[in-house]
């Protein structure tokens, strides 16, 4: 992954298709009084170039991982009180706003899928290349971790998470596998996992890919239901644009992109009924797609920002009031 070094002598890692985020938002942020929410805070990267960009800019920053909200919170200090931070999971994006007496927003942006912040740290278990306690918990307050769901999900439920939110091919075999060996020994750590789905996985098969990536993004989906959350988060989201306001997504795998699409789509889509001669006022609209499908990172950002590789961006623009 791409890095500088910030004043401090810390590594801080390249914001993913930052300029682009940037001209895609900038004509709603530029107004005086502008509120930018960033529903994915991490280490707050994204957010310190737009504050930097529009000094008139007050930014909420929403986050469930007490170590990168304390992490932001250094990070953007030299702000001052144009910076709100919320402890919060981004589906909460009503109750967030609602606390701090902000009622429309100006533009809104998810960085999807998990931070640099939590790969990099081993304890948090998220890596299969390295060995850590099965956690994988992007709130450390939460109660459900990996371990807990590899101990105590029954086969069928292990199978369903591993093909629903991994789409692993295997997920039948690698499932019974898991419930054969915890009846030995408890699963608590990331090598034990990554060795019985290396056994159970052809030599043919292993040569496509490491046999635990999907498994992980499985497991890591499921501990902090991600695409529950994602599917009530982004029609939350869009209802609280203003007029003119632009919400930006980026998603880094086809199952959150997926709910993205839908969501961006159905709120530009007429709801006029079919054979109607004349589409009514409250049938147009609400969304006008920014960009034609899904948006990828150059070839230049790839190649300096590995994590840009997979990226997938969609954007639109409020542009008529529901109801």
């Amino acid at each position: 992954m791409a890095e500088h070094i910030d004043s401090s002598g810390k590594q801080i890692h390249t914001p993913v298709m930052l300029e682009r985020s940037i001209e895609l938002l900038a004509p709603a942020l530029e107004k005086p009084g502008a509120v930018l929410v960033d529903a994915t805070l991490g280490m707050a990267g994204h957010s310190e170039a737009f504050l930097d960009r529009f000094p008139g800019l007050t930014l909420v920053g929403l986050d469930r991982d007490t170590d990168a909200l304390a992490i932001a919170g250094e990070r953007l200090a030299r702000f001052g009180d144009r910076v709100n931070l919320v402890h919060t999971v981004y589906d909460r994006f009503d109750e967030a706003l609602d606390g701090l007496g902000v009622d429309e927003v100006s533009g809104i942006l998810f960085d999807l899928g998990v931070s640099s912040l939590q790969l990099d740290r081993v304890e948090r278990g998220f890596s299969y290349s390295k060995d850590a306690p099965l956690d994988m918990r992007m709130d450390a307050t939460s109660p459900l971790t990996a371990e807990v769901i590899l101990a105590e999900y029954s086969e069928n439920e292990l199978r369903r998470i591993f093909w629903e939110y991994g789409e692993e091919r295997l997920a039948q075999r690698y499932a019974k596998k898991i419930v054969e060996a915890r009846q030995v020994e408890p699963l608590t750590s990331s090598a034990q996992l990554v060795a019985i789905l290396t056994a159970a996985t052809p030599v043919a098969i292993q040569r496509n890919g490491h046999p635990a990536k999907r498994v992980f993004q499985a497991l890591r989906i499921e501990v902090n239901q991600e695409l529950a959350v994602l599917q009530r988060a982004i029609p939350a989201a869009i209802d609280r644009l203003e007029i003119g306001g632009r919400i930006v997504v980026l998603a880094y795998q086809s199952l959150e992109d997926r709910i993205v699409k839908r969501a961006l789509v159905a709120a530009s889509s007429s709801t006029a009924p079919a054979g109607l001669p004349i589409e009514l006022p409250e049938h147009r609209p609400e969304l006008t797609l920014l960009v034609r499908g899904a948006e990828l990172a150059t070839d230049d950002e790839r190649a300096k920002n590995p994590r840009a590789t997979p990226v997938r961006l969609r954007a639109a623009e409020r542009t008529r009031r529901a109801g």
